[in-house]
Parts: C-alpha cells; sequence; structure tokens
C-alpha cells in the first residue's frame, strides 16, 4: 500500500536528436523574361523561349508531372522623363516554371540544357529529402537517449534513481537544416555546371519527465 505521507518527485529534461543524410531531390525554379513593344510579340517570344526550355527539361529526363508553372505575368513598361508624363514604350513577360528533379545526377544536365534553350532566370535551388520518416525516427530516439543520459546525470547528483518515465512531448516540426561541411558535389556529364548537394540535417526535440525514486 503506498504512503500517502510519501511524495514523489519527477526529472524534467530536454534531448535533441540530429541526423545527417543526403538529399535525394532538388527543386528549382527557371524562366524566361521577354521585353518586347506589343503583348502579342512579347507572348509570342515568351512562349518560343518556354517551349525550347520545356523540351530541354524534359529530354534531361524530368517528367512532365514533375513541372509546374509558378508565374506568368505581363506588366507594361513606361518611360520616365522629367518634366513629362510616363509614355508606354512596350511590356515585359515573364514566365517562370518550378522544376523538380528526382534523380540529382542529372542536375547539372537540367540547368545546363534550360540556360541554352533560353532560359534568363534561374533561382530558388533548394535540396530536400522526399521521404524523411526513416531519418526523423532516428532522430527521435537519439533524442530521447539524449535526454535519458541527461537525467541520469541530475539523478545521481541528486543521489535518486529515474523510477521510469511519466510523460514525453515532442518538439514542432522537425527543422531541417542544409550543412555545408561534407558536401557532395554533382555536376552534368560534360562537368559544365558544378553543383554542391551538401547533406541535410534533420533534427528532433523532445522533452521527457522523469519519475524519481
Amino acid at each position: 500500500m503506498t504512503d500517502p505521507t510519501q511524495t514523489s518527485g519527477t526529472i524534467v529534461v530536454g534531448g535533441t536528436g540530429r541526423v545527417a543524410v543526403e538529399p535525394d531531390v532538388a527543386d528549382l525554379r527557371l524562366g524566361v523574361a521577354i521585353a518586347r513593344p506589343t503583348v502579342a510579340d512579347a507572348r509570342s517570344a515568351a512562349a518560343a523561349a518556354m517551349t525550347s526550355i520545356l523540351a530541354a527539361i524534359e529530354a534531361a529526363g524530368i517528367a512532365r508531372r514533375d513541372t509546374r508553372t509558378t508565374l506568368l505575368s505581363v506588366q507594361p513598361r513606361y518611360d520616365y522623363r522629367d518634366g513629362q508624363a510616363p509614355a508606354l514604350v512596350g511590356y515585359d513577360l515573364a514566365n517562370v516554371v518550378e522544376v523538380t528533379v528526382r534523380d540529382l545526377a542529372t542536375l547539372g544536365a537540367v540547368v545546363d540544357g534550360a540556360l541554352a534553350a533560353g532560359a534568363t532566370s534561374l533561382d530558388g535551388l533548394a535540396f530536400r529529402v522526399e521521404d524523411p520518416s526513416a531519418a526523423e525516427a532516428a532522430a527521435r530516439t537519439a533524442a530521447v537517449a539524449q535526454a535519458r543520459s541527461r537525467a541520469e546525470v541530475l539523478a545521481a547528483a541528486a543521489d535518486v534513481r529515474l523510477a521510469g518515465v511519466s510523460d514525453i512531448v515532442e518538439g514542432g516540426a522537425p527543422p531541417v537544416w542544409p550543412m555545408a561541411k561534407a558536401a557532395r558535389l554533382t555536376m552534368a556529364a560534360d562537368a559544365s555546371t558544378p553543383i554542391e548537394a551538401g547533406v541535410t540535417e534533420i533534427a528532433v526535440t523532445v522533452t521527457v519527465t522523469f519519475r524519481i525514486a
């Protein structure tokens, strides 16, 4: 029978588990910007350029489902002169697609092919892990192990012993950090555009409450 006069205590500690993994997917944006005197001319030139860019992307091995239009805009261009009303001089048309590259060995070829086909912009390059579940599970295990190690040190210092876990709270969505160290090099077959994929760190934080006796 439990003694009602005896109070049980707890030790609350945090732990962080980190796992470094190589990314297997890259996302980037490729686009074309055209300036012409009329909307029709701008549309026609941009359409021809983007058609060539999409053909080059497909030739590099990118499936059509992995290419999405993210920007299509037409803006008038004005000439501003001191003391005069703005004069319409033409139109700027921008067409941008986002591309998902699932074989990083082809990333350089995708970039080179798109630029050779007429792309005038390239930005938003980001690497990620398509399925981080295994790495997250390993990070959770490491986070709990670190928390237990910390709790054992505190328990020994306080001359008590751990009697089990009463609560575990995981932190928010695990942060994903690109790591420049140990970078991996991906390039086109002709080595014209080297791109560093690096590694990605997946981290999980937990707060664990241990009962003590």
